[in-house]
C-alpha cells in the first residue's frame, strides 16, 4: 500500500502539449542544452582537513575529495558553498574556545583557495548579485556555509564576525544537541535525551533574529522535527534545508517532515534534497557491517584515517570497498530525483532544490563527485521538467531566498 501511495505522488512535470516523442540521443542533448545554459548551485560541501595547506591544490583531483576545479568544470558545477563545519564537542569554556578557532582555520582556508591561491578561476560571492556577476565573468562562484552553530558558544556577538567572514547560511545544529538547538539525532554516546529545549532554545530564537537583521540564511538541516518549526515561526525572512533529504518517501531522522516542508515553503524558503546515500533509502545492514569490518581490518575507519594509509594498503582497502560497492550498490540519482519529485509535488517548484554532501558523506551512483554533475540534470530532463524548472531547482530558488534574506536585513538597517 505504501509503494501505491509514493508511487501516485510522485511528480512528473508534463511535457510541452503536443510535443514529439524524443530518442535518447534528443533528450541528452536537450539536457546538455540546458545545463550550459543555468546557474548550477551545490548548497554543501565539506573541505577536507589540509584545504588551507600547501599540500591541497583545487587543480588537482585527489582520490576521496569529490570536488576540484577541473571537475567542476568537466560536470558544470558552477557555485557550491564550502562548509565551516565543526562538530559537537563539549559545552564548556574550552570547548567553545577550541570549536572558534577550528571553525576560523575554515574560514582562512576557503578564502586562501579563493582569494589567493585560485582568485582567476574562482571569487566568494557574498550576495546574490555577486553570484550572478561572477558566473557571468567565467569564474566559478564560492559561497561559504556554516554547519552547526557550537562554534560560538553562548556568544551571539560571534554571528557578526562569522558573517563578516564570508557566512551566508548558518545551521544551528549537527549531530547532538547544543546551546540553540535540539538534534535530529541527539549523541546516543553520551545518552542526550531525544529532547533538551524542545525545539529551539531562547538563545536559538536570539540566533535566528540576529541572522535576520544580519542577512544571513537560517539553515534547518540537522535540527529536529520541532526545532525546524520553531525555526520557520521565529525567522522573519525565508529559511533553508541546505541538505536534508523528505520523510515521506524515507523515514531517517534527518528527513524532512511534509509538516517541516510546508514551514518552509510558508516562509518562502527552499529544501535542498541531497545526494546522501542513506537518506535517500535504506542501506543494507550486511552492508554496513562489511564497512566496518573493512575499517577494523585496516585500523582505519575515519576519511582522514584512510588517506593516510601507505599506497599498498590504500589500494587493498579500495579494492576491498568497491567489491562492497558491488555488492551492495549506493542509492542512484533516481532515488535522488524521486525525493526531488515528492518535495516538488508536496511544496511546489519554488521550493526545491539540490546539494550533495559531498566530502562528507554525500555521493551516490551517477552523481558521486561534480564531474557527473550533469547527470542531475539529464534525470530531471527525462522526467518532463522543463527549463525555467529545472533553473530553479539547480539555484534560481536559492538565490530568490538569498535575496529575500538580504532584502529583510536592508530593510531593518533603513528603519534604524
Amino acid at each position: 500500500m505504501r509503494t501505491w501511495l509514493l508511487a501516485a505522488v510522485l511528480f512528473a512535470a508534463p511535457l510541452v502539449p503536443g510535443a514529439q516523442a524524443q530518442t535518447d540521443a534528443e533528450i541528452v542533448a536537450r539536457a546538455h542544452t540546458i545545463h550550459d545554459r543555468i546557474l548550477t548551485i551545490d548548497t554543501h560541501v565539506d573541505i577536507p582537513a589540509n584545504f588551507g595547506s600547501d599540500g591541497y591544490d583545487m587543480m588537482k583531483p585527489v582520490r576521496g575529495q569529490q570536488v576540484h576545479l577541473p571537475t567542476m568544470i568537466e560536470g558544470g558545477l558552477d557555485a557550491p558553498f564550502f562548509i565551516v563545519f565543526v562538530g559537537q564537542g563539549e559545552r564548556n569554556t574550552w570547548g567553545y574556545a577550541k570549536a572558534l578557532s577550528d571553525a576560523f582555520v575554515k574560514f582562512a582556508a576557503i578564502h586562501k583557495m579563493a582569494d589567493v591561491t585560485n582568485h582567476d578561476k574562482i571569487e566568494i560571492a557574498l550576495s546574490a548579485a555577486d553570484a550572478r556577476r561572477i558566473y557571468a565573468s567565467g569564474k566559478k562562484v564560492a559561497f561559504i556555509g556554516v554547519e552547526n552553530g557550537y562554534p560560538i558558544g553562548k556568544d551571539i556577538r560571534l554571528l557578526d564576525q562569522f558573517q563578516a567572514f564570508g557566512a551566508r547560511y548558518f545551521g544551528l545544529v549537527h549531530n547532538g544537541h547544543n546551546d540553540l538547538a535540539d538534534s535530529a539525532q541527539p549523541n546516543v554516546r553520551t545518552n542526550e535525551p531525544a529532547a533538551e529545549h524542545n525545539g529551539l532554545s531562547p538563545l536559538g530564537k536570539d540566533v535566528v533574529r540576529r541572522l535576520n537583521a544580519l542577512g544571513v540564511m537560517v539553515d534547518v538541516s540537522h535540527s529536529s522535527a520541532k526545532s525546524t518549526l520553531d525555526i520557520a515561526a521565529t525567522s522573519a525572512a525565508p529559511i533553508i534545508a541546505s541538505h536534508s533529504g523528505v520523510k515521506a518517501v524515507f523515514d531517517h531522522p534527518r528527513n524532512l517532515t511534509d509538516e517541516g516542508l510546508l514551514a518552509i515553503k510558508k516562509t518562502g524558503g527552499v529544501a535542498q534534497i541531497v545526494a546522501f546515500d542513506s537518506y535517500l533509502r535504506a542501506v543494507p545492514a550486511e552492508k554496513t557491517e562489511a564497512i566496518a569490518a573493512l575499517g577494523r581490518e585496516f585500523g582505519a575507519g575515519r576519511p582522514d584515517e584512510i588517506a593516510k594509509l601507505p599506497a599498498d594498503k590504500l589500494a587493498a582497502y579500495d579494492k576491498k570497498m568497491a567489491e562492497i560497492e558491488l555488492k551492495w550498490p549506493r542509492a542512484s540519482v533516481k532515488d535522488l530525483v524521486d525525493q526531488i519529485d515528492y518535495a516538488v509535488k508536496m511544496a511546489g517548484i519554488e521550493t526545491v532544490g539540490i546539494a550533495s554532501d559531498f566530502n562528507g558523506g554525500g555521493g551516490i551512483t551517477g552523481w558521486n563527485g561534480a564531474a557527473e554533475t550533469f547527470n542531475v540534470t539529464l534525470e530531471l530532463v527525462r522526467r518532463g521538467y522543463t527549463e525555467e524548472q529545472i533553473a530553479k531547482i539547480w539555484g534560481g530558488n536559492l538565490l530568490r531566498v538569498m535575496e529575500r534574506v538580504e532584502q529583510h536585513a536592508a530593510r531593518g538597517k533603513a528603519r534604524k
